[in-house]
């Protein structure tokens, strides 16, 4: 029964906030001035309960486990509403439609895009730790 109230709260999730696909770069690019590991959280205007808990629980991961690499530019963390006209060049290279969550690698100026979405809406707001645990070491990995 459990599993069923999970497997209902993530597929409304998806309903309520979309599928978060995201593509390789098209159109004008938008790229750091350093080799770096971004964090981007895209959302709608409206928010799910979901959606806000990717964003706290992001926020908190980058925060407190790469404090000194945030301060420095290594780790970049943005929040991105997709409704507005100023990020239209960022939704459009990352052909984001819903909310999603990107982490991009930049090296040598080419990016290098994991999609986190999946199991960003499958753990974050039901299970946190599993969630934050997950983009800690995703995130540690792209730094390597």
């Amino acid at each position: 029964m459990k599993n069923l109230v999970l497997l209902l709260v993530v597929c409304l999730s998806f309903f309520a906030c979309g599928d978060g696909k995201a593509k390789k770069e098209t159109g004008k690019t938008v790229k750091p001035d350093r080799d770096c590991v971004e964090v981007l959280c895209f959302h709608a205007k409206q928010r799910c309960v979901t959606c806000l808990a990717i964003e706290e629980g992001a926020k908190e991961v980058v925060e407190s486990e790469f404090a000194d690499e945030l301060k420095n530019g290594d780790v970049v963390f943005k929040v991105i509403d997709i409704s507005l006209d100023e990020n239209k060049d960022l939704v459009k290279q990352y052909e984001v439609a819903w909310s999603s969550l990107l982490l991009v690698k930049w090296k040598d100026g080419k990016s290098t895009v994991k999609n986190l979405t999946v199991s960003a809406f499958a753990n974050a707001w039901v299970a946190p730790e599993k969630f934050k645990n997950g983009l800690k070491e995703d995130i540690k990995k792209l730094m390597d």
